[in-house]
């Protein structure tokens, strides 16, 4: 509705009131987070006085124009009036806003296989997930085989390539379990997929994740030959990461895991690798933790990830404290990355570029991740699950690589899991990025997949308000920065 509009309209009478949205500043400007549509609106100095004025109540129109016209011009004030209507950062109490609109769900190609070549490892990892006192599936004496069968494998393959459709790539995750123990499938069924896919004038992207213990000469030559994109699990430098990455016997995996790994990042040149931590109460050094794998080791970028586990676990973050240190302590290693890149140089600090990526893209989230839509896990009997981490659960089947996709079940998860039914998230400004936080963190805390994480909700609007700052000083001082996010591929770092 524009200014004149609302000014003419008497009948009855309008009244202007703020509608949902968070501020934030940045670079001495203020800026506004619109909430549901995930923009990112810079008010001027006419703008932020018209929220300012309407905060303290409803004014109609020309209340408007008479407060702020004497300061701004009769125009500018108009002006600003319809342009934030427009963004719907304001709105018009006597207008009935229209129902929310709810695109029927239909059936989506999945773009991501995560295929667990086997659910064995030659670690034991205490706060892991699968083996676990948390674990959802009973890997060692349940009835799946302990590794994926070549049969099965090229079943996965051929699932993913239906589903990318004519001329396009499938993307194949192989995990685990550790992902190396089944190499020789590994192997034959990356062969296969090429092979497959060309015939078919489709192309198959794969990456996989390992504890890198089994990384010898021949297997980092054909990863860096098939160009694998690569992901190690490694917690930082060697008394963090042999407080929990251990072998059964005790021993922990550093001095094993370290030299192959250099080895992998001196050979594998063609894909970037990066480093997945998880982070306990007592390996919460993030800083360090950094400084060691990018710096000393040489990734191309870290991610952290707080442990997934039940609260009463001894390694499990506290409620308050522990996330509060966490926040202190990402906010410190994004300020690095802030500096770093106003000045142009990489900086490997994956958790903020994450956001930033989401933010410039205006995702605003109905899921909170891609499992269940585009993405869904292969166990190793074939069966598809929700995601990698409900691998073999037969309350999260969603089908099997030789059957397909149950879609009925698909679409009923999608339609219960939907941020709408959420009622807890309804009033919270980050829904657009969090929708609620990971199916199985709230499987494991509240033992329903469909249960907001609620005990990391101050964590997630720190950080994405942390985030929207860091966004708004590089949209300010050097927006060439955040052209990477646009899609197009030449503007996206490289490594060296």
């Amino acid at each position: 509705m524009t200014m004149s509009a609302l000014a003419e309209a008497t009948s009855p009478v309008r009244h202007l009131a703020v509608s949902e949205f968070h501020t934030f500043e940045a670079s001495g400007q203020r800026f506004g987070y619109m909430v549901p549509s995930a923009a990112v609106f810079a008010f001027d100095d006419c703008s932020t006085a018209v929220v300012e004025l309407l905060k303290t109540r409803p004014h109609s129109p020309e209340e408007v124009l008479l407060a702020l016209s004497p300061r701004f011009g009769e125009a500018d004030v108009k002006d600003a009036v319809t342009e934030l209507h427009r963004i719907r950062a304001i709105h018009d109490l006597a207008v009935k806003p229209a129902p929310l609109k709810i695109i029927p769900l239909r059936p989506m190609p999945i773009q991501t296989l995560v295929v667990n070549v086997t659910n064995q490892c030659n670690l034991a990892c205490e706060y892991c997930y699968e083996y676990g006192e948390d674990k959802i599936v009973d890997t060692e004496n349940g009835s799946q085989p302990k590794f994926m069968s070549e049969e099965t494998a090229r079943s996965a393959v051929d699932l993913a390539l239906r589903e990318a459709g004519a001329g396009k790539t499938a993307h194949i995750t192989f995990f685990g379990g550790e992902t190396l123990m089944n190499f020789k499938v590994l192997k034959s069924t990356v062969a296969y997929a090429r092979t497959t896919a060309a015939a078919q004038q489709k192309d198959v992207d794969f990456s996989l994740t390992t504890n890198a213990t089994l990384l010898q000469p021949d297997v980092i030559d054909f990863l860096a030959n098939e160009r694998i994109g690569v992901t190690i699990s490694i917690d930082g430098p060697q008394d963090i990461q042999d407080k929990f990455r251990v072998f059964s016997n005790g021993k922990g995996s550093y001095d094993i895991a370290a030299p192959k790994i250099k080895a992998l990042l001196a050979r594998h040149k063609t894909r970037p690798i990066g480093a997945r931590v998880t982070l306990t109460k007592q390996t919460l050094d993030v800083k360090r933790i950094y400084k060691h794998l990018f710096e000393d080791m040489g990734f191309w970028e870290v991610g952290f990830a707080p442990v997934t586990t039940a609260p009463q676990r001894d390694h499990a973050l506290e409620a308050g404290p522990g996330y509060d240190n966490l926040l202190a302590q990402f906010r410190a290693l994004a300020a690095e990355f802030l500096e770093a890149s106003l000045q142009n140089k990489h900086h490997g600090f994956s958790n903020v570029r994450e956001t930033l990526q989401e933010i410039h893209m205006g995702h605003a989230k109905a899921y909170p991740c891609g499992a269940g839509i585009g993405l869904l896990g292969v166990a190793t009997d074939g069966e598809i699950s929700l995601c990698h981490r409900f691998a073999g659960s037969p309350e999260h089947r969603f089908g099997s690589v030789s059957e397909g996709i149950d879609r009925e079940k698909q679409a009923s998860f999608l339609n219960d899991h939907h941020i709408n039914n959420k009622t807890d998230c309804a009033t919270c400004w980050a829904r657009p990025i969090c929708s609620g936080g990971c199916y199985h963190e709230a499987h494991t805390r509240y033992g329903d997949t469909a249960q907001p994480n609620l005990h990391y909700c101050d964590w997630i609007r720190g950080w994405t308000h942390t985030c929207l700052e860091i966004y708004g000083e590089l949209a300010v001082k050097n927006p060439g920065f955040l052209r990477q996010f646009d899609g197009d591929d030449d503007e996206a770092p490289q490594p060296n």
